[in-house]
């Protein structure tokens, strides 16, 4: 909604700022931040206020039970907070306008009330654990096909000519050679937000793991933005060029914030948990920001932490259905370094410092 304040530069030349992509992001990544450590301070009472309580009594293994008795009566459901200072900020910063914003933001606020029902079912009925993993999956493929089947339709770089282009997978290090995909663009969307968001939420087991994780994500996303939506940049990087990727980039800025300052509250030992109100919609959003940014293989490097997480889990069930026996002490992985005899903040910080890497790597392919 600030956006528009760039018109009256006529009268307030300082105003023209409010115009320029890198400001707006800038805004938005503190906006976000502050958003989430004052209303967080007063949503973390309200949950206690109404027992909105985690129960980590539930969990699949004694020993790992054990190891995380002091997180009982943790509140959960901290994903609002982070939804709330994301797409607050998001709205103020972000183009009101564009395509790309509210795609982003409706995307994002369908798999937080995916994720919200999933939580509330947990809290509300002592015996279940949540919506079916049949059922979340189900809706993370709609919400998925949903935004991929707008992307084709509205294809991301706009022109005839252009048609291949924007359906397809580019491959890194080979600056032009890519896939055309087709009508089957829809179900690269599918795969890439519905595993990412599953992803983030396998990683979602530690204090401050996954958010921390994720704002690095955010942040490389963030960068990327800017120069596949602008085009003198993009042709200097030999990377595509999508019209309008700085309002996706405006977006990761405003998740950046957020996360931060929902890490605040969320870092060792936790106040609160995401729970998957925000864990689903994390993971697919960064999903999103991927296929917009037309960067979904790099998501796999970037997101390097996340991948491992999910696996992990992979190998661990097929390699105990096939030949009974268990590759890893417990899945997923930050569970197993747990068991071998790590502290919980020994295994999340080394997890951010890979993350971190990844990161700072990915940035550096762009050149490659």
């Amino acid at each position: 909604m600030l956006y528009y304040l760039h018109q009256l530069k006529g009268v307030i030349p300082v105003l023209g700022l409010f115009q320029s992509s890198v400001f707006r992001a800038a805004m938005a990544a503190m906006t976000g931040f502050l958003i989430s450590v004052f209303f967080g301070r007063w949503f973390i009472r309200f949950l206690h206020r109404h027992r909105a309580l985690e129960r980590t009594e539930k969990g699949d293994s004694e020993r790992l039970v054990e190891i995380h008795r002091e997180k009982r009566n943790t509140p959960t459901m901290g994903g609002i907070i982070l939804l709330a200072a994301w797409i607050g900020a998001t709205l103020l910063w972000a183009h009101p306008r564009h395509r790309f914003t509210w795609l982003l933001i409706l995307f994002t606020l369908g798999l937080g009330a995916l994720g919200f029902i999933d939580d509330y079912i947990k809290l509300t009925h002592a015996q279940k654990k949540g919506l079916s993993a049949r059922g979340k999956f189900l809706g993370q493929v709609l919400l998925g096909a949903a935004a991929g089947w707008f992307l084709y339709s509205f294809p991301l770089i706009p022109g005839e000519a252009n048609e291949s282009v924007s359906t397809a997978i580019f491959l890194p290090f080979y600056k032009d050679l890519y896939i055309p995909l087709g009508v089957f663009f829809i179900l690269l969307v599918i795969l890439v937000t519905a595993g990412s968001s599953n992803a983030v939420n396998i990683t979602d087991g530690l204090d401050g793991l996954a958010i921390g994780c994720a704002v690095m994500v955010g942040v490389t996303f963030a960068i990327i933005g800017f120069p596949v939506g602008d085009k003198p940049m993009s042709e200097y990087f030999f990377i595509p060029h999508v019209p309008g990727a700085v309002e996706a980039a405006v977006f990761a800025a405003a998740l950046v914030g957020s996360g931060l300052g929902f890490l605040w509250f969320n870092c060792h030992p936790a106040q609160i948990f995401m729970g998957d109100t925000g864990a689903l919609p994390l993971g697919g959003a960064l999903g999103l920001l991927a296929v917009i940014t037309k960067q979904e293989l790099l998501l796999f490097l970037v997101g390097g932490v996340f991948v491992a997480e999910a696996l992990s889990v992979i190998l661990q069930v097929a390699s105990y259905k096939l030949r009974g026996k268990r590759i890893f002490l417990i899945a997923p992985l930050h569970h197993h370094y747990q068991f071998k005899g790590w502290a919980e903040s020994k295994v999340t910080v080394r997890f951010w410092i890979i993350s971190a890497i990844l990161s700072l790597f990915s940035l550096v392919t762009l050149k490659i």
